[in-house]
């Protein structure tokens, strides 16, 4: 199992940074693509036509790619870059986010506020623990990754309480299926652009916390 809970998984689809030379999970990076005005755009949903190529979710790499010309490398053709490449990649993935975990709560699939969410956790209902990045630490660490799942730490307040319809939320957990590992892949990249690598897990391991 690596930090943050999450199970190692071989088959995990994989490609190549362009920046480090690196061949990772697809969900540690970020695809682009050429587009027709021959700009480099950002296909976080990677769904878009044409030749792929990928750059390593971390601001200096996407900064170095943008620097250094790497992107008409990986398109084989001259792109440019937009100006505020890395600020519009975070906002947009915040966006997805927050969206997503917004049709997760429409499916029941997810829950806010520390009492429920513990509930889940307890239950094993939860594969996932998004917990605000500027939420109490003493509080957080009275919740624990879910056992073979994830913690999120990269949502403000704001924008969590933004998926569930309030002003903030500090605590909320996701059920497995659905959107789950939609979620999960953008949010790991954006935790990435964020500085959220998994490390601040929650405090208590689920196999301790059950007493």
């Amino acid at each position: 199992m690596t930090r943050g809970g999450r199970d190692k998984d071989r088959e995990i689809a994989e490609r190549r940074c362009l920046v480090t030379g690196e061949v990772q999970p697809k969900a540690g990076l970020i695809r682009f693509v050429a587009g027709p005005d021959g700009m480099v755009v950002p296909d976080l949903a990677e769904k878009l036509p044409g030749r792929g190529f990928w750059v390593t979710s971390d601001p200096a790499a996407l900064q170095k790619a943008a620097d250094k010309g790497l992107f008409s490398r990986g398109a084989k053709a001259h792109v440019i870059p937009p100006a505020d490449l890395v600020a519009g990649i975070e906002a947009a993935l915040a966006r997805r986010v927050v969206e997503l975990i917004s049709l997760t709560r429409k499916s029941g699939k997810a829950v806010a506020g520390f009492e429920k969410v513990k509930e889940w956790l307890a239950g094993g209902r939860a594969k996932v623990l998004f917990q605000a990045s500027d939420g109490s630490e003493r509080g957080k660490g009275k919740l624990w990754t879910p056992t073979g799942g994830r913690w999120f730490g990269c949502l403000t307040a704001s924008e969590l309480g933004l998926a569930f319809g309030r002003v903030h939320v500090i605590h909320s957990a996701l059920a497995p299926g659905g959107l789950t590992d939609k979620v999960i892949r953008d949010a790991a990249r954006l935790n990435g652009l964020r500085g959220h690598d998994g490390n601040s897990v929650a405090g208590k391991d689920s196999r301790t916390d059950e007493r």
